[in-house]
């Protein structure tokens, strides 16, 4: 039996979404219509997509196999990626074997926040998602294309692969992991070290090292943040291959993956006997599917931006209270760093995905009766891949968790609801995570400081301005204001503060990242000051209480909302690292709550 409120949201978002999805549906059907689009095109405009395509030219000019469109991700310089380069042979094979053939229709960016945290570059990093899509709709604007197939994995690039499959939302779309690196040093071994080199215990050598400990091989980083958040909702979507997420790179099993992803995608094309467009496949119900997943696993905060966006690409309606009221009826079942001391690859062996999604199914927490690339019905993703022959088949997975210290059962949750919440009061709306967050740590009621840069805090912090319980409020972080740049980097300091015995709390109008961790966070406060929102308004020493149980935050000092708001100089936010070609992705991004989105 499906929860009530599981049933409830999903009849909301499905009747606030009823006009704008219906628009949608009725472009893809009519695009759906016309069959295969190559057909349509001039002789001249076949042999110019046709040209360099070596032992395909002939089926690709006199058969009607399915042609696959290949939009990748691919670069050498970031470990998530880099698997990629061998992967459009793979496809290419693989569609050959199945009587078509794959092209790639293009490369689309892949930013890593990993690298450009705390630099000017992370200006950038949240419209590097409309790029994305904007990318991606060019290279499958020439129309040559039965099915689609996605290489993508991080923060943005998913996310961005989205929004532009559900403009074309008639063709099939496949997304092809690459999986997660090996395990090296243990996060929070790392975490540590971080925390100690801000106290100044330890020198950048020690840093150094155990940063390159842990990141050290190809692949997905392998603590819970962003890139893995969207794996796992790719997998509750029904977009990847059931088991498909966490198989590390450069595998057999991995490529055999691959192989068997790209074949499936021609045989739900218009030309095969199961067409399945994604816009099928994106509904309603899978979107509640994976704000059920995101809350299960204690996902990514950065998901709250994209998956609105995402939705409402393809004409689906989400906000931000759906999040939070699954929040209040889905249990915690995993401790994955930083919400514990395991890794992904710790979390695949423990059962992974497949338990998981079996579990919150007989808890009646997922909707069952949707569509996946694999067919109908979600129950096909408690399935494990094996590899037998070099060909993949799928039996039955994990009927218990093999580490409950890391995965457990919807009976015996390790909390009993998600791990996101939505806060809302007088100082406007925003959201935390508090799956990492100790209990005695959930509420705060402290005077703040207020700062226009993290900068400005790590110099405080070295000066030793916090000798009391404070709420830091880093303001002007929004996407008008800078594109929204994580703060990731300020974590060691509150951390550090917290460890002293201070009660400690983030406010932002900024992004924390999927890495989010041990400190109360209340993030993508909306309004932004750049809107005059109350952010805008405070003063060092006004009280703010921020209750992440009750889902509220609130200015306590009085008068505060009757003060003219304060401005800041952002001019020094508009040039270098190629800012300045992104003057008018700022001055039209839409606010956090909406998906931030300049399209």
């Amino acid at each position: 039996m499906l929860h009530d409120t599981i049933r409830k949201v999903t009849d909301r978002i499905i009747a606030r979404s009823e006009g704008p999805r219906g628009d949608h549906l009725g472009r893809m059907r009519a695009a759906a219509a016309e069959g295969p689009a190559r057909a349509h095109l001039s002789c001249s405009g076949q042999a110019h997509a046709y040209a360099a395509a070596g032992p395909d030219q002939d089926a690709l000019a006199t058969k009607s196999a399915g042609n696959l469109g290949i939009v990748t991700a691919y670069n050498d310089m970031l470990s998530a990626h880099q698997p990629f380069e061998r992967f459009p042979d793979l496809i290419r094979t693989a569609a050959r074997a199945a009587g078509g053939t794959a092209q790639v229709a293009g490369g689309v960016p892949a930013m890593c926040d990993g690298v450009t945290q705390g630099t000017p570059s992370m200006d950038l990093s949240l419209f590097s998602r409309d790029v994305i899509a904007l990318a991606a709709g060019v290279a499958l604007s020439h129309n040559v294309f039965d099915s689609t197939v996605y290489l993508g994995v991080c923060d943005k690039i998913v996310p961005g692969l989205i929004i532009a499959a559900q403009s074309f939302g008639h063709l099939p779309a496949v997304f092809l992991p690459a999986g997660p690196m090996t395990s090296g040093l243990p996060n929070d071994e790392k975490a540590k070290i971080r925390q100690q080199f801000a106290a100044g215990e330890v020198d950048r050598a020690a840093l150094m090292n155990a940063e390159m400990g842990a990141y050290h091989g190809p692949g997905t980083c392998t603590f819970y943040g962003t890139a893995n958040t969207n794996q796992m909702l790719m997998e509750f979507m029904g977009l990847h291959l059931p088991g498909a997420s966490f198989v590390n790179p450069n595998t057999p099993l991995r490529d055999a993956l691959t192989i068997a992803g790209a074949k499936r995608a021609l045989e739900i094309s218009h030309l095969g006997n199961a067409y399945t467009p994604v816009c099928d496949v994106l509904d309603e119900k899978a979107f509640v599917n994976g704000i059920v997943g995101l809350n299960a696993t204690g996902g990514s905060t950065n998901l709250l931006i994209h998956l609105v966006a995402m939705a409402r690409a393809g004409g689906i309606i989400l906000d931000w209270q759906d999040f939070s009221d699954l929040a209040d009826v889905t249990p915690l079942l995993a401790r994955v760093y930083p919400n514990g001391l395991a890794d992904v690859n710790h979390f695949h062996a423990a059962g992974g995905l497949g338990f998981m999604i079996g579990e919150l199914l007989r808890g009646g927490l997922l909707h069952e009766d949707v569509r996946t690339v694999l067919g109908d019905g979600l129950d096909r993703y408690t399935c494990e891949p094996k590899l037998k022959d070099d060909t993949v088949s799928w039996e039955a997975g994990a009927g218990e968790t093999l580490n409950d210290r890391i995965l457990r059962p919807v009976s015996d949750p390790f909390q009993a609801t998600g791990g996101l919440k939505r806060l809302a009061g007088t100082l406007g709306n925003a959201v935390t995570k508090i799956s990492a967050v100790a209990e005695e740590h959930r509420f705060i009621e402290a005077p703040v400081r207020v700062f226009h840069t993290q900068e400005a805090v790590k110099a405080a912090y070295q000066a030793g301005a916090f000798e009391q319980d404070v709420v830091v409020v880093v303001r002007f972080q929004g996407p008008k204001a800078n594109g929204m740049p994580e703060l990731h980097s300020l974590t060691p300091v509150l951390a550090n503060l917290q460890a002293r015995g201070l009660k400690v709390a983030l406010v932002t109008d900024g992004r924390m990242s999927g890495a989010s961790g041990k400190v109360l966070s209340a993030i993508h406060v909306c309004p932004e000051a750049v809107d005059a929102g109350p952010i805008a308004r405070l003063q060092d020493g006004d009280i703010l209480r921020v209750d992440a149980t009750n889902g509220k935050i609130e200015i306590v000092t009085e008068g505060v909302l009757d003060r003219a708001p304060v401005t800041a100089d952002l001019s020094s936010n508009a040039f270098g690292v190629g800012r300045d070609m992104f003057a008018n992705f700022r001055a039209n991004v839409g606010s956090a709550d909406t998906g931030a989105s300049s399209l």
